[in-house]
């Protein structure tokens, strides 16, 4: 788990916990999005300010022995490559971390190299979209 200096070329992407942690550990290689996304290459993720509240949340924690209340909020807390997207398929839902009945009309974006930081980053400028640069000024 190394540190990390501040990238501002570098775009992050806003996930809920418990799915940032698992997506910076490794255990979760496809986030499911309702759109789906052109970008590609390393990523900063971001753990929103609020937790996922779905029950598919709720459940991989559990499986994981993740204790929600104890994970980071409002800081970047890993990076991974995001590196394909794709309709989501019934099969996804493993690596998706959900049931196969929340994958449907969604998209698959498919991500590796996680890495998890040692200390988790606080931005220097808020989300204010989908994807955002958290160490540079809108537009800037």
């Amino acid at each position: 788990m190394p540190s990390h200096s501040p990238d501002p070329t570098v775009p992050a992407l806003g996930v809920r916990q418990p799915w940032a942690e698992l997506l910076v550990r490794g255990e979760k290689s496809l986030e499911i999005r309702s759109q789906p996304t052109r970008m590609r290459g390393l990523i900063y993720i971001y753990a929103a300010q609020k937790i996922a509240t779905i029950p598919a949340a709720k459940e991989a924690a559990r499986t994981r022995r993740i204790d929600v209340s104890a994970l980071t909020l409002g800081r970047i807390v890993g990076t991974v490559r995001l590196v394909g997207c794709r309709p989501a398929a019934v099969e996804d839902a493993p690596a998706a971390c959900v049931s196969p009945t929340l994958l449907a009309g969604k998209y698959a974006w498919e991500v590796a190299d996680p890495v998890s930081l040692d200390e988790p980053l606080k931005v220097r400028f808020l989300p204010y979209g989908v994807w955002f640069y958290p160490f540079r000024p809108r537009g800037g």
